[in-house]
């Protein structure tokens, strides 16, 4: 054995053999073999080169980019062994509260067993006051902490002397922070890290990407000459290292008894409970994994409702509990005292539980990267296996499963895109500089602050910034724009011996409060216009509503008047005028690359292969469909029809998931009724959309897809909605953002009411005296491509143009229509409404299958 002095005088030797050395003896210790790919980084970063690793999860990355750390910092003369801690050298970001945690703990694990003078600290929206005020004194060697705190270290006066010693940068989740406001956020810290030390490593981490080489480059950025405006070349070279290791990946499916011909949202949840508590059973620890905070309550439930002697045995983990609860549940993962955990997204990334043997995932994962996520919470190590069980919640799932793991089995995984120069980040960014030192406001190339303009180019979401905005954001942080030059607190920056500081010191503290671009969903009110409050609804949905529209809420038809401080004001419908629309905003979308894995596998069903398990459990299902209409592919796209009571249904099946078919809806049925007046109400799932008329459609336009021109495209998309209120939602985010309503203070915050009746103030003022604002043009902007994903609406409507359409005239709504039709009876009917309407429609669907006809069909 080797003796703890002789390891420590190991590294303390500048040389990187002698380093390599301990890390070999630690890993060997621990009966670990060393992986290539973990002595590629570790020899990159002793180098000084950046780069982004990208490896199997559990495979070891995060003990790959540390020692790599180590190996920079006795390359740069750092000793590991001294007197007393070395100042603060490691930056260590990560999306997740819970994965800080875990990565300090992983951190602190050979510095211990080296006795190395190092300190490890967690600074995150939990570190308890104290602790924050111990590292105000002195900030530790290695620092874990999420983009927001590091930000908030960015506004300290002593920024500059605190941190221009970081060495090394590791970003942990890259793929989850790079899509986001919040990656655009460590985009700009790693700009301000670099100005101060312009040999800072930096190193991504991620375990599920599709686009790795654009990945890369926006975590390292693009710099620029001294006074150039351009991009002139990359940052460093940036190295892409690829943990190739044979990991087992286990996806199966746990089959339900009865799946049926006939499914729709929800129908197999209830007869998949026990089963589900039989897996849990067989194996030591289980995370079962769900989408949203409302099924984790549900499901652990269901599991105390069927094992009452679970009882603290079994936990529920997600983002709204408090963090003593989050902790304990955490500390019995690792500690293996718990016998299953039902989580959300909160537990699904690189936390290592070693104990979990299981993982179970309820319904769609609705993406393959966070399919594989999530089985990566099993066998959380270098050779174990790794296995997801789904469990369908829909006979459609069933189809979805084969889809996802032949998916994952290819490697297609989603990509991730940055959004591109959000101007309230940067407004924020702006003064939080200011805060932490200042900025000069030396003029370069004739534009003030050109310094600091070339340094936030380096940022690859700034990187076609242009001379314009950056001045219009300066402007606007240093008199509030053209429209609140008069109003003292909106001039939040001013020249001080030739520096742009933060005078005013309530003005800091503010923006130190609210630093940071997550901006939760928040509910609204219904009300009469009379009086009397009917109760409350996801804001989302209301915001896609115009003057007039129809919609139905608490069993009742109400027909929308306006949206007044957070309220939304209704009253009784008259008939049915109007879009009444069925929004499902909290739901998950389904990804693109998995919606496309789907078409080919129901082209393979349409052949007749149902050669795996799972497609022959919902073979009765699509046998059924084939019968009653056709099965989509990717060639075809199928349109049904089906006359009712109601009117005339309308069944569109273009699988291009929740987010687009929003969109898609509405645009047919403005559409439809733009020559010939017509009521509409549309509902929306993954997979199609259906669009329900009081009056006989045309079907014409659909068959020969005239209907599907994206001439006028965004045209009639921002008629066929509310995208004025769609834009003025948005703008609050925005607002929050850059720092133009403040939130409140710890212990008295504002009302969502308060917050939106000072971000509607500023919008109107601005769009009628400062209508040049570059604020509203961002939140219109992000309403299009996010709101509305226009360019994904687009390519929906191209591809739907070269596809051949089959069209089926109905007896009976299909297997596909049927989910479609119960998307819509949630919002109208009671439960026991519904329960009669779906028993009596399933008694003519099954009469209707069990005659063997074929559908009338036209292409």
């Amino acid at each position: 054995m080797i003796h703890r002095a002789a390891r420590a005088n190991a590294l303390v030797a500048p040389a990187e053999s002698a380093s390599a050395n301990f890390a070999d003896d630690w890993f060997a210790r621990r009966g670990w073999a060393l992986f290539p790919f973990q002595r590629e980084v570790r020899a990159a970063m002793a180098a000084g080169r950046s780069g982004l690793l990208h490896a199997t999860t559990g495979s070891g990355k995060t003990y790959a980019v540390w020692f790599g750390a180590l190996e920079r910092a006795v390359a740069l003369g750092v000793p590991l062994q001294a007197a007393s801690a070395a100042r603060l050298g490691v930056l260590w970001l990560t999306p997740m509260r819970a994965l800080a945690a875990d990565s300090a703990r992983a951190m602190k694990a050979p510095l211990d067993d080296l006795g190395s003078s190092w300190s490890v600290g967690i600074r995150t929206g939990d570190t308890p006051a104290a602790e924050r005020a111990k590292q105000d004194r002195r900030l530790p060697t290695a620092l874990v902490t999420t983009p927001e705190s590091l930000s908030l270290l960015l506004t300290r006066e002593s920024a500059r002397d605190d941190l221009s010693s970081v060495h090394t940068v590791v970003v942990d989740e890259w793929h989850e922070l790079m899509g986001s406001k919040r990656g655009v956020q460590v985009q700009l810290a790693l700009a301000r890290l670099a100005q101060w030390n312009p040999g800072v490593v930096v190193w991504g981490l991620s375990a599920t990407l599709g686009n790795l080489e654009e990945a890369m480059n926006v975590l390292l950025g693009k710099p620029h000459a001294p006074g150039a405006s351009p991009p002139v070349g990359p940052r460093r070279p940036g190295q892409m290292v690829r943990g190739r290791v044979e990991k087992k990946l286990v996806i199966d499916t746990l089959l339900p008894v009865n799946p049926g011909r006939f499914s729709w949202g929800g129908h197999l949840g209830k007869q998949m409970q026990h089963p589900v508590v039989e897996e849990i059973e067989r194996s030591s620890t289980t995370l079962v994994f769900v989408n949203m905070r409302s099924q984790a309550e549900a499901w652990y439930q269901l599991l105390l409702a069927e094992r009452p002697e679970w009882a603290g045995l079994v936990a529920l983990h997600h983002g709204s509990l408090d963090k003593k609860v989050r902790d304990w549940v955490e500390l019995g993962l690792k500690e293996g005292r718990l016998k299953a955990v039902v989580a959300t997204s909160s537990l699904d990334l690189g936390v290592d539980f070693l104990p979990v043997e299981r993982v179970l995932q309820i319904g769609s994962a609705k993406g393959v990267a966070r399919l594989l996520q999530r089985a990566g919470r099993s066998g959380h190590a270098p050779g174990r296996p790794s296995r997801v069980t789904l469990v369908p919640t829909n006979t459609l799932e069933l189809v979805e499963a084969v889809a996802a793991r032949r998916a994952a089995q290819a490697g297609q995984i989603e990509k991730r895109a940055t959004p591109e120069k959000p101007l309230d980040v940067l407004v924020q960014h702006l003064v939080t500089v200011a805060l932490g030192g200042g900025f000069s406001a030396e003029p370069v190339n004739g534009v003030r602050a050109g310094a600091l303009l070339a340094e936030v180019r380096t940022a690859f979401a700034y990187r076609e910034l242009t001379d314009d905005e950056f001045i219009w954001a300066l402007d606007f942080v240093e008199k509030g724009g053209s429209s609140l030059t008069a109003y003292p607190e909106y001039h939040r920056v001013k020249i001080v011996d030739g520096e742009y500081r933060v005078p005013d010191r309530a003005i800091g503290r503010r923006h130190k409060l609210q630093v940071g671009t997550i901006v939760s969903n928040s509910s609204m009110q219904v009300k009469y216009l009379t009086g009397g409050r009917i109760g409350t609804i996801e804001e989302g949905f209301i915001a896609r509503l115009r003057a007039g529209d129809c919609f139905v809420f608490a069993g009742r038809s109400l027909e929308y008047v306006r949206t007044q401080e957070m309220t939304a004001y209704v009253k009784r419908a008259e008939g049915r005028k109007g879009v009444m629309t069925s929004w499902a905003g909290a739901k998950m979308p389904l990804s693109s690359e998995l919606a496309d894995a789907v078409l080919e596998v129901l082209a393979g069903a349409a052949n007749g292969d149902f050669s795996e398990p799972e497609l022959q459990a919902a073979r009765p299902m699509l046998e059924t469909q084939m019968q009653l209409s056709k099965l989509p592919t990717p060639g075809t796209l199928l349109i049904e029809r089906f006359e009712s009571r109601e009117g005339q249904h309308l069944f569109l099946y273009p699988f291009a998931g929740r987010n687009a078919h929003i969109g898609l809806g509405s645009l047919l049925a403005w559409r439809l009724a733009k020559d010939a007046p017509n009521t509409f109400s549309i509902s929306i799932n993954d997979y199609g959309l259906e669009l329900l008329s009081a009056l006989p459609v045309d079907p014409a336009p659909l068959v020969d897809r005239s209907l599907f021109d994206i001439g006028d495209l965004l045209h009639d998309v921002l008629a066929s909605l509310n995208s004025s209120e769609l834009a003025r939602r948005r703008f609050r985010e925005i607002a929050r953002v850059a720092g133009l309503i403040f939130t409140g203070y710890p212990g008295a915050p504002k009302s969502t009411r308060q917050l939106q009746a000072s971000s509607t103030l500023f919008y109107e003022v601005f769009r009628k005296y400062d209508a040049g604002n570059m604020l509203l043009t961002q939140a219109q902007g992000e309403v299009l491509s996010q709101e509305l994903d226009i360019r994904r609406l687009a390519e929906v409507l191209e591809r739907m143009r070269s596809q051949r359409v089959d069209f089926v005239d109905l007896k009976v709504p299909s297997p596909f229509a049927l989910p479609l039709m119960v998307e819509r009876f949630r919002e109208k009917l009671t439960t026991e409404k519904m329960k009669d309407r779906l028993e009596r429609m399933l008694r003519d669907m099954e009469k209707e299958a069990g005659k063997g006809r074929r559908p009338v069909a036209q292409g």
